[in-house]
């Protein structure tokens, strides 16, 4: 039992938290979970009389939402192509970064991780740039080994990849250093051990390095999982969801039905869909991490 001055102590330092916590936080959310059940808009926001009551009606609407599915289809398609994409480049630049025979690592770990501190507006405003099917570099450096220009944002097919690409170089830096804090903490012995064994390098990466990063793996697929599922600023910056929709994800999506149409309370309901499609994805990847360490 907490005696009165140890109960005292406990509110005094973890008071001012919680409450700003309260506040900022979960209060919103339940105001926000609140208006996803009604039909709040630019009329409501002016005067509450406006404000109605609709149950469940904009769940029902967003599940036979065409643009809905097309948001969730391509943003699926960002997360399963794209969270891969930069696990693998993360730990592969970890990896050599790591080596013995590498100098200068310091100034490899800052060069890799520059673009992670880039804010996400400046960066695509540049690729945008790298992307022009005319003057873009790429384009450029296609030409030398006989590939014509292609239109990068402008073409459905090439559209997402375009932009995978873009985040994948973005981002992989924070995972590279997360890898890298892992990578140091296998014990070398392992190492040593397997070589006099015999065993060759790619034996001991699959056999010493993989199992050992598993919870470090584990942890960085939840997290770049959750930010990719909220791809918003390369869309919006690049091709505004575009072309036909090929780029519009979920929180494009929302931020364009609460922000440029102002029906909030529709938008509101996207937001906590989407939050229920990445707790499930979060689940799903802990069981299976689960069952392999089983």
């Amino acid at each position: 039992m907490l005696n009165k001055t140890k109960l005292s102590a406990i509110i005094l330092f973890l008071g001012p938290s919680l409450l700003i916590i309260a506040l900022f936080f979960f209060m919103p959310v339940i105001a926000a979970f609140a208006m996803s059940f009604t039909d709040f808009d630019i009329y409501a926001l002016g005067n509450l009389d406006y404000l109605r009551f609709v149950a469940f009606k904009n769940y029902s609407t967003l599940l036979s939402d065409p643009l809905f599915w097309t948001a969730i289809k391509n943003t699926f398609y960002f997360v399963m192509v794209g969270g891969p994409l930069s696990v693998a480049a993360s730990l592969a630049a970890a990896v050599l970064l790591n080596s013995k025979f590498i100098r200068f690592k310091g100034v490899f770990r800052l060069i890799y991780f520059l673009p992670v501190v880039t804010t996400h507006v400046a960066v695509s405003i540049v690729w945008r740039y790298i992307y022009h099917p005319r003057f873009g570099l790429l384009n450029y450096l296609l030409g030398f080994i006989g590939i014509g220009p292609v239109d990068w944002l402008g073409d459905p097919n090439w559209s997402m990849p375009a932009i995978i690409l873009l985040v994948v170089w973005k981002n992989f830096g924070y995972n590279m250093v997360i890898f890298i804090a892992g990578l140091q903490n296998i014990p070398e012995e392992l190492y040593e051990a397997a070589s006099i064994e015999g065993a060759s390098a790619w034996q001991q990466f699959k056999h010493i390095t993989i199992p050992q990063l598993a919870p470090t793996t584990l942890f960085i697929s939840v997290i770049t999982m959750i930010g990719y599922f909220q791809l918003f600023a390369e869309p919006y910056v690049m091709t505004q969801g575009g072309p036909l929709n090929s780029t519009l994800s979920i929180v494009l999506y929302m931020y364009q039905e609460g922000f440029r149409w102002w029906n909030i309370g529709y938008s509101t309901a996207l937001a906590f869909m989407l939050t229920v499609i990445i707790l499930i994805g979060t689940s799903i990847q802990f069981k299976l991490q689960k069952e392999r360490n089983g």
